[in-house]
């Protein structure tokens, strides 16, 4: 879950817990222990909302940049190795069932 929450403040620099929250659909708890814990490890920083006292906007801090660089690089290479041998018609059809998939589970959590 950590490379997901890094990877949301990668794409959204200066995004709130309660944007990560709303994108994610997780649990608020769950998801402030982990981004304090993140914090603690010094790969997201904080800073004061100028307009909204009350919100916190985080982004990745040097080394978040480069662990989150770093994971996503080895997520890469491990996609490439399990799709390895696929032809692209059969990349699609993966892509369109593992999204039937996902469809069905959101479905589900309703």
């Amino acid at each position: 879950m950590e490379i997901k929450v890094l990877g949301f403040f990668a794409r959204r620099p200066g995004a709130t817990q309660s944007d990560l929250a709303a994108h994610s659909g997780r649990d608020k708890a769950q998801l402030a222990r982990l981004v304090r814990g993140l914090r603690e490890r010094g790969l997201l920083d904080a800073a004061g909302d100028e307009t909204d006292k009350r919100s916190t906007r985080l982004t990745l801090s040097e080394a978040g940049k480069t662990m989150y660089a770093a994971l996503h690089r080895h997520d890469g290479a491990l996609a490439e190795a399990a799709l390895d041998g696929l032809t692209d018609a059969q990349r699609a059809t993966l892509l369109d069932l593992l999204e039937r998939v996902r469809a069905n589970l959101e479905s589900g959590q309703d």
